[in-house]
C-alpha cells in the first residue's frame, strides 16, 4: 500500500485557479512516484484568479490517480490587506481539523507550509490524531519578514503570538523544511534542533515548460519591437525593489535600443506606473500578469532577465523566489541586484550580480550585457539552464521531500 502525505498550504492553487506553484508540482511529482497526495488549501484567497465554486465544507478535486486537491470553504475577502484575510488565518486551522469527514485515506505524513504559521496548529492536531510524521515548512520567515520589511514592532501582541507559534512549530515538528538555504541559523536561534533541517528550493516543472505554450497575442502586442529588452516577471511589490530598475531606465533613456518590460501585478504597480509617467519614461512597458504556462514564452522574448531585492539584513538567510529557477531555465542572462548570502545566479555563473539599491551599477551591468556578443550572453544563459536542470527540477525535489516525509 502506498504512503500518503497531506500537504497543508492555505494559499495553494491549481494552474487553472491560480498559479499552480511549489506544492502543486511537488504533489504531482510525488503522485507519479506512487505516493498518494492530498493538497489542502483555502477556496477563498487573494492569490486565486479563478476561485473554485464550492457548496460544501470540503470539495475534493482529483488531479490524477494519486493526486487530490482539497478545497476548504472559507469566508471571502477582497484583497491581501483585508481584515478577513487575517481572520482566516485562525479559521483555516480550525476547519482542517475536521478533514476526516472528507478524506478517508489516513496520512503517514503531514506537511504544514508557512506563511501563515497558524495553520501549523491544525496540522499538528491532525498529525496527533493519525500518528503521522509532522513537517513544518518555512517559505517566508514570519514574523521576521513582517518586522524587518513590513515595519511591525516586535512588541505588537499579534507579532508576539506569531513568534510563539513559529517557535513551537520548530519544537513539535519531526522535520523542518525551507526554500531559504541559511534559514537554519534563524531557526536554531529559536530552539530548533539543527538535525531537523532540510533545504528544498523552489523549482520548476519540466513537463510544464516542455509544453511550450505560446504567449497570448494581447501580451505579445504590448512588447516593444526590435529592442534590447531587460525584463521582469512576477509580483510588483516593495520587496522586489523595482524602483531601482526604473531609475536605471531613466539613466538609459537616451539609448533608443534598450527597453524595460515589467510583467505582473502587485501593490506597487500603480505607484511605479505613475513614477514612470512623471519621469517621461518612454522606454518602460507594463504588461498585465500572464498565465504561468506562458512565462517561458515571455522570457524567450527578453534579452536579459532582472531580479531585484531590498538591501535588508533579512536576506542573510538566502532567497527562494519562484522566478529564480524559471529565469535560470530560460537560458537568458540574469542581472541580480542582491546583497544577501548564497546568490544562486552567481553560483551558476548565469549572469551579473550587482549590489541591491545601486542604480548606477545596475546601469553598468545592463550596458555590459548589451555590449556583449550574443555568444557571450548565450554562455551565461546555458550555465543557468544547466543549473536549473541539475538543482531545481521538481521531479528531483519531490524525491528529497519523500525521503524526509517517509524516512
Amino acid at each position: 500500500m502506498s504512503k500518503t502525505i497531506w500537504i497543508v498550504h492555505q494559499y495553494a492553487s491549481t494552474p487553472e485557479t491560480g498559479m499552480g506553484g511549489r506544492h502543486y508540482y511537488l504533489g504531482s511529482e510525488l503522485a507519479k512516484q506512487g505516493y498518494t497526495v492530498y493538497l489542502i488549501a483555502s477556496a477563498s484567497n487573494h492569490l486565486l484568479r479563478h476561485p473554485p465554486e464550492i457548496n460544501t465544507s470540503y470539495q475534493i478535486q482529483t488531479i490524477s490517480n494519486n493526486f487530490h486537491f482539497v478545497w476548504v470553504k472559507m469566508p471571502l475577502y477582497d484583497n491581501a490587506h483585508s481584515k478577513q484575510r487575517a481572520i482566516n488565518w485562525f479559521l483555516f486551522p480550525l476547519r482542517i481539523q475536521k478533514l476526516a469527514k472528507a478524506i478517508t485515506q489516513k496520512p503517514d505524513a503531514i506537511l504544514s507550509s508557512s506563511p501563515s504559521p497558524f495553520a501549523f496548529w491544525g496540522a499538528r492536531r491532525l498529525a496527533n490524531k493519525y500518528t503521522a510524521r509532522l513537517i513544518f515548512e518555512v517559505r517566508d520567515i514570519w514574523p521576521l519578514t513582517l518586522t524587518e520589511i513590513g515595519g511591525y514592532s516586535t512588541r505588537n501582541p499579534f507579532i508576539r503570538l506569531m513568534q510563539w507559534t513559529e517557535d513551537k512549530a520548530y519544537y513539535y515538528s519531526s522535520s523542518v523544511v525551507s526554500n531559504l538555504p541559511n534559514s537554519i541559523e534563524h531557526m536554531a536561534q529559536h530552539g530548533m534542533d539543527r538535525k531537523k533541517f532540510s533545504w528544498i528550493p523552489n523549482g520548476f516543472s519540466l513537463d510544464e515548460v516542455n509544453k511550450k505554450t505560446p504567449l497570448n497575442l494581447i501580451a505579445c502586442n504590448q512588447l516593444p519591437k526590435n529592442k534590447f529588452i531587460v525584463g521582469y516577471t512576477g509580483t510588483i511589490g516593495i520587496a522586489n525593489a523595482l524602483d531601482n530598475l526604473l531609475e536605471a531606465a531613466y539613466r538609459l533613456r537616451d539609448n533608443a535600443e534598450i527597453s524595460f518590460v515589467l510583467v505582473g501585478d502587485g501593490k506597487e504597480k500603480q505607484t511605479l506606473q505613475r513614477k514612470a509617467q512623471e519621469m517621461n519614461l518612454n522606454n518602460v512597458f507594463f504588461i498585465d500578469p500572464i498565465p504561468k504556462i506562458e512565462i517561458q514564452s515571455m522570457l524567450n522574448l527578453f534579452d536579459v532577465c532582472f531580479i531585484g531585492w531590498l538591501d535588508d539584513p533579512l536576506y542573510k538567510f538566502g532567497i527562494g523566489a519562484n522566478k529564480i529557477p524559471e529565469y535560470l531555465y530560460s537560458g537568458k542572462p540574469i542581472i541580480h541586484a542582491y546583497s544577501g548570502s548564497d546568490d544562486p545566479i552567481k553560483e551558476a555563473k548565469a549572469g551579473i550580480q550587482v549590489p541591491a539599491n545601486n542604480p548606477q551599477q545596475l546601469v553598468e551591468a545592463i550596458l555590459k550585457l548589451y555590449n556583449m556578443t550574443s555568444q557571450e550572453r548565450n554562455i551565461m544563459g546555458a550555465n543557468g539552464r544547466k543549473a536549473a536542470l541539475e538543482l531545481y527540477e521538481y521531479s528531483q525535489l519531490s524525491k528529497k521531500l519523500a525521503d524526509i516525509a517517509f524516512r
